[in-house]
């Protein structure tokens, strides 16, 4: 097991060109988190934050990433968590284990995203049209808010 490690973080606007290892660099504007891996192979590890992808946890002095992050294309492997600025370093997985958390992955994509875009029929109370229209807004900011993120990704 590797010795634990601290990871500063920085908010910036946009997604810097270079970074420094031990850094997390938080883009809000983007809904990214990146930062280079903690195994020290100098990977760039980028953390979409989305309600299906990872959590930030800010508490006004460090940050938590959820769930792990999993480095499985690089060829170190990596497989860690970041909690309260501290690389608490996870277990290897499987192909198998990677396959199965894969597609729990995918099927929460598909889920999440299906739902956003579903329209439902009219309501006859104006509460209810309310209601229905406040979720569509939220539901076209969701779609926004991806697309801003994947302009951050290609700027970068």
């Amino acid at each position: 097991m590797k010795p634990p490690q601290r990871m500063s973080h920085v908010f910036v606007e946009e997604i810097p060109t270079t970074m420094e290892q031990g850094v997390i660099y938080v883009s809000i504007e983007c809904a990214t988190a990146i930062h280079r891996c903690a195994c020290g192979c100098g990977q760039e590890v980028v953390t979409p934050l989305t309600p299906t992808d990872w959590r930030l946890i800010f508490d006004g002095e460090s940050v938590s990433l959820r769930p792990s992050i999993g480095n499985w294309s690089f060829p170190c492997r990596s497989h860690y968590f970041i909690d309260e600025g501290l690389i608490e370093w996870a277990g290897a997985m499987s192909d198998a284990d990677i396959n199965r958390g894969r597609m729990i992955d995918r099927r929460s994509k598909s889920v999440y995203f299906n739902k956003a875009t579903t329209v439902k029929a009219p309501q006859v109370d104006s509460a209810e049209k309310q209601l229905q229209q406040r979720e569509e807004s939220s539901n076209t900011s969701k779609r926004s808010s991806l697309w801003a993120a994947l302009k951050c990704w290609w700027r970068a």
